[in-house]
């Protein structure tokens, strides 16, 4: 919300429901501050599949090649051994490296096979694995995320529209691109380096799309998710804490 000597803000007269202590006119002077991180954009990127040749793990190797060329630091999560959701404490090793990575991340990269329609169940693990809140910190909150599939067959969009909505659930930005590589079979060499394609190009577009997300929003993400019903609610808590110790 801008403002000017010539157009008042509005008051809570015209908006009788509105808490005035915990609403405040967007600060311009947060979102285009000009101090930034001097370090490197952290991605993490997970794919779904553990077979010795997986085609969404070969799609995640050049998707790190692409982000380390635009100046990231890249992580990649190997999934084999992490327990199924709940058949496992939130101790166990691959569980602990995974959430560290998480929080250690500003941004992710999420890539799964296609399988009976939907993201496979290796890809949906890692997600479940990672809670929305540990320890008071929100660890996939306001980072940037980027969707890809690999499809055996025909192109799908099935798995990447179903991470999308895993994406917004995990309140993260979800950037607008995304991939799908259809006969994944046919677009890696022997050298298992993907072959120059219209397929491999949009990888490139999709990395890009994601660093510029990521370089953008990683300073200012707790301010874009800086609620108001949150405050409201952390506000009432608080004045229920005072009446209490004044009685």
């Amino acid at each position: 919300m801008t403002n000017s000597s010539d157009t008042p803000l509005p008051t809570s007269d015209h908006m009788p429901n509105i808490d005035d202590d915990c609403l405040s006119p967007i600060d311009e002077s947060i979102l285009f501050h000009e101090k930034e991180s001097d370090h490197k954009p952290r991605i993490l990127l997970l794919y779904g599949s553990l077979r010795e040749r997986s085609f969404s793990r070969l799609a995640t190797e050049e998707a790190a090649r692409i982000l380390e060329w635009l100046g990231a630091e890249t992580r990649t999560f190997n999934p084999s051994g992490l327990p199924l959701p709940d058949d496992a404490d939130a101790d166990h090793p691959k569980v602990k490296e995974l959430r560290e990575l998480a929080n250690w991340s500003e941004g992710m990269v999420w890539c799964s096979p296609e399988r009976h329609g939907a993201m496979t169940g290796i890809m949906k693990a890692q997600i479940d694995w990672i809670p929305l809140a540990l320890q008071g910190v929100r660890p996939t909150q306001g980072k940037t995320l980027a969707i890809m599939q690999v499809c055996g067959g025909s192109q799908s969009f099935n798995a990447v529209n179903q991470m999308r909505i895993l994406g917004r659930w995990m309140r993260m930005v979800t950037i607008p691109n995304q991939s799908s590589v259809p006969k994944a079979w046919l677009e890696f060499d022997d050298n298992d380096r993907m072959k120059p394609s219209s397929y491999y190009d949009r990888i490139v577009d999709v990395m890009e799309e994601l660093m510029k997300f990521t370089l953008l929003l990683r300073d200012k993400k707790d301010y874009f998710t800086d609620r108001y019903s949150e405050r409201k609610e952390s506000a009432e808590e608080f004045r229920k804490r005072i009446d209490t110790r004044s009685l």
